[in-house]
């Protein structure tokens, strides 16, 4: 990786973590997104050491806040993402180019369609969901996650739709993360597939995230619940339109 492709990813994966902060979603799809748009690594290189950030994202934010979660919501989609993430690491290592190129195309339509919809009206729904539609939702999401670092789209789509206060779902967001990013650390180090590049990178970004997630816990921006809602998924139709952008140069 050259020297102006490190400072890009360092510089991506910074403001991803403050995204993610204050918004509860943000580090694996910012990150991986420009990654594919700006080829600035491998996917499964990027996945990985995004992995390992989330966790250390997740280790600063977290704490102190362990009271704002939804604990049957959340046990609902735990349950469902270890299986599933498991089946998306192996699915990714099985994949050729040009399913793993469609699969991204894929991703970035269902990151796209959400964003669109729910910018344009992110209206809450009258009841809380039941807990089975949280263990589906964690099941699309660890499938997500192990094939792309990024358990993001369906989680988002599912819990920013709940009657629940914006701390509740960015604290619930960011336990599925942490939950499933240790998930899938802990598969790919049983079958030796950390690598000493990945440990390198997680390194130097470790830091980086640590300051950027102190950041955004102590100075959020300061915005009412309702626009940050239009902005978090805003920027979802951006990372999904930028998703498909570069999936589809890849496959003509």
């Amino acid at each position: 990786m050259s020297m102006e492709h490190m400072t890009a990813l360092m510089f991506v994966i910074a403001v991803a973590s403050y995204v993610q902060t204050v918004t509860g979603f943000g580090l694996g799809m910012i990150v991986m997104g420009a990654t594919s748009g700006f080829g600035l690594a491998p996917l499964p290189l990027v996945a990985a050491v995004v992995s390992l950030l989330t966790l250390v994202n997740s280790a600063v934010a977290l704490p102190g806040r362990m009271h704002l979660v939804d604990w049957p919501a959340a046990k609902a989609v735990l349950l469902g993402v270890v299986p599933s993430i498991v089946a998306g690491v192996v699915l990714l290592d099985y994949l050729n180019s040009t399913a793993s190129t469609l699969l991204q195309f894929l991703l970035g339509a269902v990151i796209t369609y959400s964003g669109l919809v729910f910018a344009l009206r992110p209206t809450q729904l009258p009841r809380r969901s039941p807990d089975r539609s949280f263990f589906v939702c964690g099941l699309t999401s660890g499938l997500f996650g192990g094939l792309f670092g990024m358990a993001g789209p369906p989680a988002i789509f599912h819990f920013y739709r709940q009657p629940m206060e914006l701390a509740v779902v960015r604290h619930m967001l960011l336990l599925v993360f942490a939950f499933t990013s240790s998930t899938r650390t802990v598969y790919l180090g049983a079958t030796g597939e950390l690598t000493k590049e990945i440990w390198i990178l997680a390194a130097m970004a470790a830091l980086l995230v640590a300051l950027a997630t102190a950041a955004g816990r102590h100075y959020p921006p300061p915005v009412s619940p309702l626009t940050m809602r239009r902005a978090a998924f805003a920027l979802l139709l951006l990372i999904g339109l930028s998703l498909m952008g570069s999936a589809a140069l890849g496959l003509r």
